[in-house]
């Protein structure tokens, strides 16, 4: 394989051992598949180049055997390889036709043949598929909190490129604190009110899905801590636009009282009047003077926190984060630091509700 380009595009094409062209060089992308088999890219957006290509199947005689119809293809093994459109994973044979009696899988990734079964790594879960298409393993959807509360794993993707797997929390209908929530949310339906924002918060919103975006999302949950009735998840993310040097993270911990319907923000936790800003502001402030592992913190960049200074609590200690950029180059990811509610219990509200939703 060659490329003639003199300047940021590409021109790839093939030669044989004589330096005369088998294929000639006009393509974005030639990715050798093994088995005498290549994936040829054409651009898809020649104003915009960094978008990539979309691939046909060839071969290293110059021959080109599809259109350019796959986003990804993975290398040949016993004549067979894994590829993927806008909408659906598959199989495709060495004429780069899509092999009917295998699984077609709907979203991006790829299968492997392990024995009798198929393991599917498909929008970043994994699976495992008898030959002729069910499930036997999947990754696990529910997390059980305790016997009345539970988080469901839901998925949104109206676009190759933005996935979300978000929360939805069940457990609150029918129950005799719904009423008591009711009151908070303004009459709505508690689980649907919970609900709807936390799709708000994972960045759940319309996506034109023929649109060629220019960026790629991909966000995710997890349980971060849960006790007595308060419920802290982890939402993150990761915003990549094309051509960029990287992207930029992203991660928020909302608070929910399943009891009360409160989402809780650093506020609630502090006694009113108390100036819990001066006070946590000088304790990461010594923390970053006199702790070797912040060193990395940029010069004068750390001027305290703000009131809604982003946080997450555990059962023994607040924990404040700020974001990349923020105070610390972005390698540094998310500085992180943890307060033990020893060290701020004159200004805790140990009889306000946040407190009292895990003690």
């Amino acid at each position: 394989m060659v490329n003639i380009s003199e300047d940021y595009t590409n021109q790839y094409g093939i030669i044989d051992k004589k330096g005369n062209y088998i294929l000639k060089p006009q393509y974005n992308e030639i990715k050798p598949l093994g088995e005498n088999m290549v994936a040829i890219g054409k651009i898809i957006d020649a104003e915009k180049p960094y978008r990539g290509s979309k691939y046909a199947i060839g071969d290293m005689n110059g021959n080109i055997l599809t259109d350019f119809i796959y986003y990804n293809v993975s290398n040949y093994k016993n004549g067979l390889a894994s590829a993927n459109d806008d909408k659906n994973t598959f199989f495709i044979d060495k004429s780069g036709n899509i092999v009917k009696n295998l699984p077609i899988v709907k979203g991006s990734g790829t299968l492997d043949l392990e024995g009798d079964l198929i393991k599917a790594y498909v929008d970043f879960r994994i699976s495992y598929l008898t030959r002729d298409g069910k499930v036997i393993w999947e990754q696990n959807k529910i997390i059980p909190l305790n016997n009345q509360y539970s988080v469901i794993e839901e998925k949104y993707k109206p676009n190759r490129d933005y996935l979300v797997y978000y929360p939805e929390l069940q457990g609150m209908e029918g129950k005799a604190e719904e009423k008591k929530a009711n009151e908070k949310l303004k009459g709505e339906d508690t689980s649907q009110k919970f609900n709807e924002k936390l799709k708000e918060l994972s960045k759940v919103k319309p996506i034109d899905s023929n649109a060629n975006l220019d960026y790629n999302y991909v966000g995710d949950f997890s349980v971060e801590f849960f006790k007595k009735q308060l419920l802290v998840l982890k939402l993150y993310g990761y915003e990549y636009h094309f051509g960029a040097a990287h992207g930029m993270p992203s991660e928020i911990y909302p608070h929910i009282d399943l009891v009360s319907g409160t989402f809780y923000q650093l506020k609630d936790l502090f006694k009113q009047g108390s100036d819990y800003v001066k006070v946590i502001s000088e304790i990461i402030g010594e923390q970053i003077k006199n702790n070797k592992e912040y060193s990395y913190v940029f010069p004068d960049a750390y001027k305290g926190i703000k009131e809604d200074q982003p946080f997450y609590v555990k059962e023994y200690a607040l924990y404040i984060y700020f974001y990349p950029y923020d105070i610390a180059p972005y390698v540094a990811g998310f500085p992180t630091f943890k307060i033990p509610y020893t060290e701020i219990m004159n200004i805790i509200d140990t009889k306000g509700d946040f407190w009292g939703s895990f003690h």
